[in-house]
């Protein structure tokens, strides 16, 4: 039986930028991996000039960003599902989120729906984001805390007992992706190649921006491999990534020689492991 990963994210584009790589190097060594969306993105901005002169972006954003997901999932090679909620947008602070979207629904009743999803495909590894959702978005705050319960509860029969036979994750790893030691080792490879102050004034800038997430990460995945296919999938989420984005500022051969990882934290696990992993199945077998 293959070894199941299952990753849970909030709108369509997060799975490319936050783990793409790792999904590949999975499949690649014959792991079944399944990508979860909890929300359409229907109220995300549209980020690509191209995108926001093409009529359809107005008419049916929705429409769009579910065929980018498409376009993602055959480039990576992932199975996919919408666990069906609509996008709650980035309110200003104080103001509620637009009702029955995703993060106004009690995470009690949407974990359900997730807690189906994980008895069906049986995953041994859940990858979502940490406490505050990465970054504090209430569908990624809400993402966390129906992944949290469906960690928690899909291996207890007495809970949820409509939505599947028990199923006990083995190990839940929060997303570690973006944090202040991977921008700082590629700031300084890239100053160490660059003489362009303009670059360099923009790698300042990004490195800023990431001062305050210090590095959390028990698991390193080497993806070397995999940098163009995941950079070919983010693209394809052209509604949310321009080609001026800086998820493209930082050419693959720098970030190979390094920082050629993704990282993730092991939050919990029902199986013996060490403190620092390269591999998110290790202590499992299948």
């Amino acid at each position: 039986m293959a070894l199941r990963l299952i990753a849970v994210h909030a709108h369509p584009d997060d799975e490319s930028s936050k783990g793409a790589a790792t999904y590949a190097h999975y499949l690649d060594q014959g792991a079944e991996v399944l990508i979860v969306s909890c929300t359409g993105g229907e109220r995300g901005d549209i980020l690509n000039e191209a995108v926001l002169m093409d009529p359809e972006s107005h008419r049916d954003i929705a429409g769009v960003r579910r065929r980018e997901m498409a376009r993602a999932q055959e480039i990576i090679g992932f199975d996919h599902v919408w666990l069906g909620y609509e996008d709650s947008g980035l309110p200003p602070a104080g103001d509620p989120v637009p009702p029955l979207s995703f993060a106004d629904v009690p995470a009690e009743v949407s974990a359900e729906a997730l807690v189906r999803i994980v008895r069906e495909f049986k995953p041994h590894v859940m990858i979502t984001y940490n406490e505050i959702g990465g970054y504090p978005h209430p569908d990624h705050i809400r993402c966390h805390e129906i992944s949290k319960i469906a960690w928690d509860r899909s291996g207890d029969p007495a809970s949820y007992p409509d939505a599947g036979p028990a199923w006990e994750i083995k190990k839940l790893y929060y997303e570690e992706i973006f944090h202040v030691e991977r921008f700082s080792a590629l700031y300084q490879a890239l100053v160490a190649t660059s003489s362009d102050p303009e670059t360099a004034a923009r790698l300042a800038e990004i490195l800023e921006r990431f001062k305050d997430r210090p590095y959390q990460g028990t698991a390193k995945i080497e993806i070397s491999n995999y940098l163009e296919q995941r950079d070919l999938a983010l693209r394809a989420h052209a509604s949310q990534v321009s080609p001026e984005s800086s998820f493209f500022f930082w050419p693959n051969e720098v970030q190979r020689e390094a920082w050629p990882f993704e990282d993730f934290r092991l939050a919990a696990s029902r199986v013996p492991t060490a403190q620092f992993e390269a591999d998110l199945f290790q202590g499992i077998t299948a």
